[in-house]
């Protein structure tokens, strides 16, 4: 054994004695782990202040929102909106990672079902306190609420199909619909390094312009209406509203929190898609790269629904040789027997149906 073999035994050697204590098999999950879990974590962290909704202090929500937002945060159906889904995402975010700690699952079951529930509740409502305030989140423009229903749909729906099939005892399907869920609802990150980046390239551009109400106008400004005056003097016009809309310059470069706001407002559309759709496509491609780890749940789940004297015993759950036209699944014994040429009691029980 060369210098070179030795060094790259000891590094796996090392590698392994640091993902294996926390139930990691494969040493590719670990720091997938580390990375997805590092920054939900770290992001969640960071914004935990903001349950200090209306507060004085400069981390508050209401003066750490983008400029303008509060205005619609306020009072109403928006305050109970906003107090509603940073009550429930927050806490649940940091719920998040436990579910995917394999030594949970495998030592600690019955915190896994309990961590499991209680985060399932907790985006759910989570999702109709984000619906209750698209439509002033900023700017809440058609794209804005699109976007934002079709995340709240598809976090939704991948959570319930996850807790039908783990009902049926459909491990692999009940896991791969619980990483479909946690990464739409991880958009909400990536939406925010697009949402700078593409404000910081309109800024360099220097020549895009949105609309702002004067009621965000004048939360900005509300000790200093001279400058209202001087900078829109439609909001200061008889007859002017809080919905009165002014065009304000889309830019970081001047440094005024009217522009700083519209620049963030015009690119969160934008941002949403381009987000959900990379996570979409992410989870997706992590499941085809993973199929030895879907296979071998839904041997368990073959193992355990026989156990329990279910119906299609492998396949109780959703899966797609139910549902579609796949070719009905095997399990490990029938497959070695039907090497041997022998049937198994399950595939004659099959052929008799």
């Amino acid at each position: 054994m060369n210098q070179n073999e030795e060094t790259a035994g000891n590094f796996l050697r090392f590698w392994r004695r640091c993902y294996r204590p926390l139930g990691f098999q494969k040493g590719y999950n670990f720091p997938l782990f580390v990375i997805f879990a590092g920054a939900l974590v770290g992001f969640t962290l960071a914004r935990l202040s903001y349950l200090n909704i209306a507060g004085s202090a400069s981390s508050s929500f209401a003066n750490s929102a983008s400029p303008g937002e509060w205005f619609w945060y306020r009072n109403g159906i928006y305050r109970v909106g906003i107090a509603i889904h940073l009550a429930t995402v927050l806490p649940a975010s940091l719920l998040v990672p436990w579910q995917f700690l394999p030594i949970i699952r495998h030592k600690l079951l019955m915190l896994h079902r309990i961590n499991g529930y209680i985060i399932v509740n907790l985006v759910i409502i989570s999702n109709i306190g984000a619906v209750m305030i698209v439509r002033r989140a900023f700017g809440g423009t058609l794209a804005t609420q699109a976007g934002v229903g079709v995340l709240a749909i598809m976090s939704t729906v991948s959570i319930a199909l996850a807790y039908y099939n783990i009902k049926r005892l459909q491990i692999d399907q009940h896991r791969a619909w619980m990483l479909r869920a946690m990464f739409y609802l991880g958009t909400i990150i990536t939406l925010r390094l697009i949402m700078i980046i593409a404000a910081l390239i309109i800024s360099k551009s220097n020549n895009y312009y949105t609309t702002m109400e004067c009621g965000s106008v004048r939360t900005i400004y509300n000790t200093d209406p001279q400058r209202i005056q001087s900078l829109y003097p439609q909001c200061t016009q008889p007859g002017s509203t809080n919905d009165t809309l002014v065009i304000v310059h889309a830019t970081f470069g001047n440094g005024q929190p009217e522009q700083i706001g519209a620049s963030l407002r015009m690119n969160f559309g934008m941002a949403l898609w381009m987000a959900l759709l990379l996570h979409a496509f992410g989870v997706e491609i992590y499941l085809g790269l993973t199929p030895r780890e879907g296979n071998r749940l839904r041997q368990v789940s073959y193992e355990r629904q026989m156990e329990r004297g279910m119906q299609h015993p492998g396949s109780a759950g959703l899966t797609s040789d139910r549902l579609g036209d796949a070719d009905p699944w095997r399990p490990l014994n029938e497959l070695k027997m039907a090497s041997s040429g022998v049937r198994s009691d399950h595939e004659m029980d099959n052929a008799k149906q």
